[in-house]
């Protein structure tokens, strides 16, 4: 139970700072909360796949992150992470997934957590659904925990960030960017980018020069990626799409902690100690 409560207080600190739980397919985070502009997950400069505090653009779906990776003797590793999300008009987020708490679990012994993010009250809640426990973590008085939203010059929230006109590409330092257009996935409108980014031969003690290429498609009415695709030779292959997109309001009771589970605080970015867990109501 100790051990339980240990990791959930790590992974609700984790929440606050916008990252993923650690799971199966834990190989990049692939848009996952993750903040908008360059440098975010897989070199993705659009916006995250569930971003907490986008207003205006409620959603729910499922997120399926596959990735492979084959080894030099024909080997292959596949993984699979499969998530529910949701994001309200008000910008609150709730993940729902199965973790490896103690990451040595059998996967019939993986936990269905629950992630929920309120950037309006200032508080992100990591739940353990069969043990009904979890940990509330609260923002400092100095903000940190919560991550400040950028946005573009519509005042939606940061896209893609634009290839060369008529889909040329584009290349500085090395990373050359092409305009895919715009298609339809799962329902919505998206505009397709593609970044190629190459090592030169030599950099990285590599002969040849390696490829790195990452393919996002952006939904602007969702504020959020619906397809990304990973490709690097060194670390194999990872797919994230969006499927069965709703674009309801979810309930509101989705965005909030069941009464009856026993909770511990937490102040974001500093877990409490061994030891200091006992819960309260």
């Amino acid at each position: 139970m100790r051990m339980t409560m240990i990791a959930l207080i790590a992974l609700a600190a984790g929440a606050l700072a916008q990252g993923p739980p650690p799971g199966r397919g834990g190989r990049g985070r692939m848009g996952f909360d993750g903040p908008p502009g360059r440098g975010g997950p897989a070199g993705e400069s659009g916006a995250g796949i569930l971003r907490a505090g986008v207003k205006n653009a409620p959603f729910s779906a499922d997120v399926i992150t596959e990735s492979s990776h084959t080894l030099a003797d024909g080997n292959r590793i596949r993984q699979t992470l499969n998530l529910k999300v949701y994001r309200d008009s008000e910008g609150r987020t709730r993940r729902e997934q199965a973790v490896n708490l103690n990451g040595l679990a059998p996967d019939s012994n993986m936990q269905q957590m629950v992630f929920i993010n309120d950037p309006i009250a200032g508080v992100s809640y990591s739940l353990n659904i069969k043990e009904r426990t979890g940990v509330k973590s609260v923002r400092n008085s100095d903000g940190r925990g919560f991550q400040r939203q950028s946005q573009g010059a519509s005042g939606r929230g940061p896209g893609p960030r634009p290839g060369g006109p008529d889909g040329r590409q584009v290349r500085m330092n090395g990373v050359a960017t092409e305009s895919l257009g715009r298609q339809t996935i799962e329902g919505v409108q998206a505009e397709g980018r593609r970044t190629t980014m190459t090592i030169p031969a030599g950099q990285a003690g590599n002969e040849l020069p390696i490829h790195i290429v990452t393919e996002s498609w952006y939904a602007a009415e969702l504020q959020t990626t619906v397809l990304s695709k990973h490709s690097d030779p060194r670390n194999g292959e990872t797919v994230t799409r969006l499927t069965n997109i709703s674009r309801g309001e979810p309930s509101r009771i989705l965005f909030e902690a069941p009464a009856d589970y026993k909770l511990s605080e937490s102040a974001a970015g500093m877990p409490r100690p061994r030891g200091a867990g006992q819960g309260k109501q």
